[in-house]
């Protein structure tokens, strides 16, 4: 007899990630026991299950007790297990600022004017959190080397980092533009960073991109000098 839940996490650890609309992953996140049983052996092997209810994917990450013993081994803390360099990772940061936390504004926004027009409605169904394209703004690649270029090691580190994050998994590139990956949603502990990002080096650059869906990005031309808090990429720990 197949084990449904071994075969969910064999998955899981070898494609990296699944959608929530996979049928295996559907049933795990509405069935409280099967969710309890993969957290349980996720656990015994030092993982946990990476999934937020405003992401459009499922990954596996390191579990936090065993942090310490995987990142903090060598002669500084490793921001993550794909050896991701420094700039590498501040790239990372900004790009999860850029697109997820906006993304996050809108989301939470349009459920919001969901719930309030249910309540006026006897029988209104329960709609689904909205995880789609339609609420991830892509970024300009030239306003991403405009803003921080020279935070961030120039044009062509920017290009390299670029297509390292796109081979993880964590950005899509389409005719010059940035577009999430399955993976960015998943990046960071959005309760552990996000306050940080909105509230310190980043502050600026997150104003801009929550004025909305119709801001273009090609319009920001002067570059952004606010990436100056070098403790925010100390600081972010990659889940994943």
């Amino acid at each position: 007899m197949t084990d449904s839940t071994a075969t969910l996490i064999a998955r899981l650890l070898a494609e990296r990630w699944l959608p929530r609309e996979d049928r295996a992953v559907r049933q795990m996140l509405v069935d409280a026991e099967l969710r309890e049983d993969i957290d349980r052996r996720l656990a015994a092997a030092g993982l946990r299950l990476l999934e937020h209810p405003y992401a459009a994917h499922v990954a596996v990450g390191i579990a936090r007790q065993h942090e310490a013993d995987v990142f903090g081994h060598g002669d500084a803390w490793a921001a993550s297990n794909l050896q991701l360099s420094r700039d590498a990772m501040a790239l990372l940061v900004v790009l999860w600022s850029l697109l997820v936390l906006p993304k996050r504004q809108r989301q939470i926004a349009r459920q919001q004017t969901d719930l309030s027009q249910d309540q006026e409605q006897m029988f209104a169904e329960l709609k689904p959190v909205p995880v789609g394209a339609d609420v991830v703004e892509p970024i300009n690649e030239r306003t991403l080397l405009a803003d921080f270029g020279v935070q961030l090691g120039g044009k062509g580190r920017i290009h390299m980092n670029l297509g390292t994050l796109q081979r993880q998994g964590f950005i899509a590139r389409r005719r010059e533009r940035i577009h999430e990956g399955p993976l960015l949603d998943l990046a960071f502990d959005y309760e552990r960073i996000a306050s940080r990002v909105m509230d310190g080096a980043l502050a600026h650059v997150i104003a801009e991109s929550r004025a909305g869906p119709g801001l273009d990005l090609e319009d920001t031309d002067e570059p952004d000098d606010t990436l100056h808090d070098a403790a925010m990429t100390d600081e972010a720990q990659a889940d994943v």
